[in-house]
């Protein structure tokens, strides 16, 4: 027999003679002193059962706390907008929704690898940053304005100054639902890599279906 097989032999002889001396001196007690025995063991009796409804009580709760999201908060789906396909629908957003439409828009491209929404303060005129499954980097400087507000020449000269340098990126998009002013257009036409301008008509024509503008 083994060290471990012996050890575990005498922990049970051990045993068993620990409860036989209980039992006896149990017996001896309640031919004794039969009341007194018998109030004593219905005491014990009653603290065991409290013990053991306690402890499972202690027991659930560390589960339900173990896990408390899990269990409390329910998963809800985030509502998506309707996609615009006119002018006006763009319109009705405000400027963030149209920059998260139009990052949308480009993600339909099947050669767009991943189109994000970068605007907000001090984003260096980078409103969406497309990359192609070519490698292309493109900025997108959305304006969502009302017919007669024109995009001004500061905004193609912002544009051109930042999507090179700071952005990193290999082409610059203006994507505007009015138009340009001829002075834009004409400043353009000056840069030594244009900018594509995308105004109200091309965009509809994009949204319904058409090209993007880096085709």
């Amino acid at each position: 027999m083994s060290r471990t097989a012996r050890r575990r032999t005498a922990r049970l002889h051990l045993s068993l003679t620990g409860w036989t001396l209980t039992l006896f001196a149990l017996y001896i007690c309640a031919r004794t002193w039969p009341i007194q025995t018998a109030s004593i063991a219905t005491a014990l009796a009653l603290g065991g059962i409290v013990t053991v409804r306690r402890s499972s009580r202690a027991r659930r709760i560390r589960g339900r706390g173990r896990f408390p999201i899990a269990r409390r908060v329910r998963w809800i789906p985030r509502p998506r907008t309707a996609r615009p396909v006119d002018l006006a629908d763009y319109l009705a957003l405000d400027p963030t929704g149209f920059e998260h439409a139009i990052a949308d828009l480009a993600r339909r491209d099947p050669h767009v690898h991943r189109a994000v929404r970068q605007g907000g303060a001090n984003d260096r005129a980078a409103d969406v940053l497309v990359s192609l499954r070519d490698g292309r980097r493109i900025v997108i400087q959305c304006k969502r304005y009302r017919p007669g507000n024109n995009v001004s020449s500061e905004h193609v000269q912002m544009v051109n100054g930042t999507y090179r340098d700071i952005h990193g990126c290999d082409l610059g998009v203006i994507v505007t639902t009015s138009s340009f002013t001829r002075d834009a257009v004409r400043t353009n036409t000056m840069l030594r890599r244009p900018l594509l301008l995308v105004d109200g008509p091309a965009l509809t024509e994009w949204t319904a279906g058409g090209p993007p503008p880096w085709a």
